[in-house]
């Protein structure tokens, strides 16, 4: 059950498949993920970088009222919405009753993994030893988020596909628009921006102008 039929709404659309989710996001190879402690930053910073073009969004739940952002991005059929920092089992069902049509966790936890394949979403669990990659891989996760940022981010995802190519691999942290070619280029499957998009002192200050500045940059030179 969504989160608005729990509460006597309407879903607005059909929920994607999670081929479909991964389709996207192979297309678009561009997320931008939120994390503050700011509940009232929450939605105009994300506006921001719908308006520069961002299609897909991650919240992560250590944010205030993350489901709630979620469920309202979710409704529209343009954007794909996810969750992050989804740590258990608990995590995953709330966050995909809200909407979440992925899900991405800093660590390897089969369980969770398990329930996302149950809920019919995309897990990206976090792995950054080949060993820890292959697992999230062998049980079930479609992609594996790079985490954390090694020191040679763009050699590390050269050297870990070299024997595992199969792998879809997305780095975050460390994440910027003077290396996302150098990501791309070295196979990574698609992008997570954090801080390099959402920056802690501008969103402090109101200066969403700037994000969506940003935002643009970050989508043209992804797309290029």
């Amino acid at each position: 059950m969504s989160f608005l039929l729990a509460r006597g709404g309407v879903a607005p659309f059909p929920a994607m498949t999670a081929d479909e989710v991964l389709a996207r996001l192979g297309h678009e190879r561009a997320i931008a993920i939120l994390r503050t402690h700011d509940p009232g930053l929450v939605r105009p910073a994300l506006d921001a970088a719908v308006r520069g073009g961002f299609r897909c969004l991650e919240v992560t739940l250590n944010t205030p009222g993350a489901l709630a952002a979620v469920a309202r991005f979710a409704e529209d059929p343009a954007l794909v919405v996810g969750a992050g920092t989804v740590l258990t089992v608990d995590d995953a069902r709330r966050a995909v009753e809200a909407g979440a049509s992925f899900l991405v966790s800093p660590v390897v936890d089969v369980e969770v993994i398990a329930c996302a394949r149950s809920l019919g979403v995309v897990m990206i669990p976090g792995a950054l030893s080949p060993t820890e990659m292959l697992t999230a891989h062998r049980a079930g996760a479609p992609l594996q988020k790079l985490f954390p940022a090694p020191a040679d981010g763009p050699e590390h995802i050269r050297a870990c596909l070299g024997p595992l190519p199969f792998l879809r691999l997305v780095p975050t942290s460390g994440v910027r628009l003077d290396n996302a070619l150098a990501y791309l280029g070295a196979g990574a499957f698609a992008l997570g921006f954090v801080r390099s998009l959402f920056d802690a002192e501008e969103l402090s200050r109101g200066a969403f102008d700037r994000v969506e500045q940003r935002a643009r940059a970050i989508v043209d030179l992804v797309r290029s």
